[in-house]
């Protein structure tokens, strides 16, 4: 059975605090893990969120912060220490490779594992896969910084009524969908088009076309937060986003499930976060996130 979840296993932007690790997020896509910005502290937030090493089968690094990045040495030593039996997918971008080596080299230690580096250097296709697209988009921010995004191949949905007009039942469904037409039925008759899901990380920038591309259309996004509204001057100022300002992007982008999080130690009630969300428009569903927090992407439409 397919599982699709995000594992919040940190928040906090720039400095962890009593109540928010550094930054990481576990996104299990059916079979794969994908791990985005490993901040400081990220091996053991996976074993208090029951993720393991084997779970993994890429990192996404959005830029070399230290709040979005100082957790890959742990957590690449971990995956050679539990030789983790599959290759594991490495992207960041291409401008910060000195730091990803220092990163993975930061100790001595045994490498029994395979990790491809594959860094970003463009916008467009990262990887392809046979059940997803994964794209970069460049972001607003003092250091070179991608945000992220999951796009699955469309695909069709039987439609039990146009079957049954036709006569079709049984083996034969399944044979309509492998040869695309059964005696003189077309599959377009019996079907329609079942759009993809599509699931969008942006961390650290401000406004920029690269944020509203990577939330066109999406069913969940998760994104920076860091500052209230009250504050915008001073997110534009460190290259980043308020509440209200990421909710009139989803608003817009017309997102399912909007994720906030990154957020500034100066804040310590989470509800402003989502009554500013609100004020801005956005009235889809809201999670202000918390440290270890799971959160199902939504179901197909």
């Amino acid at each position: 059975m397919s599982v699709r979840e995000l594992v919040v296993l940190g928040t906090a932007s720039q400095v962890p605090t009593r109540h928010r690790n550094h930054n990481g997020y576990l996104l299990r896509w059916d079979g794969e893990g994908i791990l985005f910005d490993p901040g400081e502290g990220t091996q053991r937030q996976m074993l208090r969120a029951g993720v393991a090493a084997h779970d993994l089968n890429r990192i996404c690094v959005t830029h070399f912060h230290g709040d979005h990045s100082l957790g890959l040495a742990g957590v690449i030593q971990r995956i050679n220490l539990d030789r983790v039996p599959h290759e594991i997918t490495a992207h960041y971008p291409r401008s910060g490779q000195r730091f990803f080596d220092r990163l993975r080299y930061a100790t001595a230690y045994r490498e029994t594992v395979g990790i491809t580096e594959a860094p970003v250097a463009a916008d467009g296709p990262a990887a392809r896969t046979g059940g997803y697209t994964l794209e970069a988009r460049k972001l607003s921010h003092p250091v070179e910084s991608y945000g992220y995004r999951i796009v699955e191949p469309d695909g069709r949905r039987m439609l039990p009524a146009r079957l049954a007009a036709h006569g079709i039942k049984g083996p034969d469904v399944g044979r309509i969908q492998r040869e695309g037409e059964l005696g003189g039925v077309g599959l377009a008759d019996v079907s329609e088009t079942r759009r993809g899901q599509r699931f969008a990380f942006v961390m650290d920038t401000r406004l920029c076309d690269g944020v509203y591309a990577l939330a066109e259309g999406c069913d969940m996004l998760v994104i920076e937060s860091t500052f209230l509204d009250e504050d915008e001057e001073l997110a534009v100022e460190h290259g980043h986003l308020t509440a209200g300002q990421a909710a009139r992007v989803a608003r817009d982008a017309g997102v399912r499930h909007l994720v906030l999080t990154h957020f500034s130690q100066r804040y310590t009630e989470p509800d402003e976060f989502e009554r500013q969300a609100r004020a801005a428009g956005y009235e889809g569903e809201l999670t202000v996130a918390h440290d270890l927090l799971r959160v199902p992407v939504p179901k197909r439409r």
